[in-house]
């Protein structure tokens, strides 16, 4: 958390105040760590007179193109947050990077749980952060067939696959759980255990779930806002995930809270059936 609507949702909320403008300076780094690459003095120094000529996302990164071909890259982590304020606005304790717009705004980076990460890279930097990644999970060019393959090719435990940012981009614990239940398949079960049309199924519910996320401006348990510290309504509409003991808005049946990959896993037991000879396959 945040996962892929999350970001998406902090990329667009984002636009309107940051394309077309520029960085003046970076006025604070309390934190050192957050910066990845390259050392938080040259970071503070590359980024002085900036301008911001696109926001895009990739996984779970948050990629704002600059000019001379650079980006800066961001992840979130688990309790990230990337919003923009007036000029006037104090830094508190978490806030571990301020960055100045040529708009008398800021840009402010507060993690309370300090994982998340910055990077400044250039072309081949970025092309380096593709490669590591798996196809985007609403991208056009992934179609069923292509998700079908690339399922295909693998092995294991689905949860397990879906969570591998090497396998699709974007997806964590939320959206799988909720992804797997819409397509009534156990988080336990294997790839060679489902039907061409089950995961044909888990596709169309993957890309539901994701959309309706987006449509939902992400999901707000705790840490996520948007670009201009707005919570999410997803959690609302969450049909499995975090709903341990309620009633199934399916069939009625308990929620259960499981552990898979060591993540909290909500299933329904019912609607998601895992056979005994899907146990031991790989």
């Amino acid at each position: 958390m945040p996962e892929l609507p999350e970001v998406e949702t902090v990329r667009r909320s984002l636009q309107p105040f940051l394309i077309g403008h520029r960085i003046v300076e970076v006025t604070r780094i309390a934190w050192p760590s957050t910066i990845a690459e390259p050392s938080p003095e040259e970071f503070s120094a590359r980024l002085r007179d900036r301008e911001i000529v696109a926001i895009d996302r990739r996984a779970k990164y948050l990629i704002i193109h600059l000019d001379q071909d650079e980006a800066l890259v961001v992840h979130l982590r688990m309790t990230g947050q990337l919003t923009v304020v007036e000029a006037e606005a104090e830094p508190d304790k978490h806030t571990h990077v301020v960055l100045r717009l040529d708009t008398g705004q800021q840009m402010f980076y507060r993690d309370t749980r300090k994982f998340g990460r910055m990077w400044l890279l250039d072309r081949e930097g970025l092309a380096a952060l593709d490669r590591k990644l798996g196809p985007e999970p609403l991208d056009d060019t992934l179609t069923a067939e292509a998700f079908r393959a690339l399922i295909r090719r693998r092995k294991g435990r689905l949860k397990q696959l879906l969570l591998d940012q090497a396998v699709i981009a974007g997806l964590g614990n939320i959206y799988v759980d909720e992804a797997l239940w819409l397509a009534q398949l156990h988080p336990l079960a294997t790839v060679g255990m489902i039907s061409d049309e089950q995961i044909d199924a888990l596709y169309a519910a993957i890309r539901e779930v994701l959309a309706s996320g987006i449509d939902k401006r992400g999901t707000t348990f705790s840490n996520y806002r948007d670009a201009l510290g707005a919570k999410g309504s997803n959690q609302n509409y969450l049909n499995v995930y975090n709903r341990a003991n309620q009633p199934c808005l399916r069939c009625g049946s308990p929620i259960e809270k499981i552990v898979v990959v060591q993540r909290g896993t909500h299933i329904c037991a019912y609607c998601q059936p895992l056979g005994s000879s899907q146990e031991g396959e790989s």
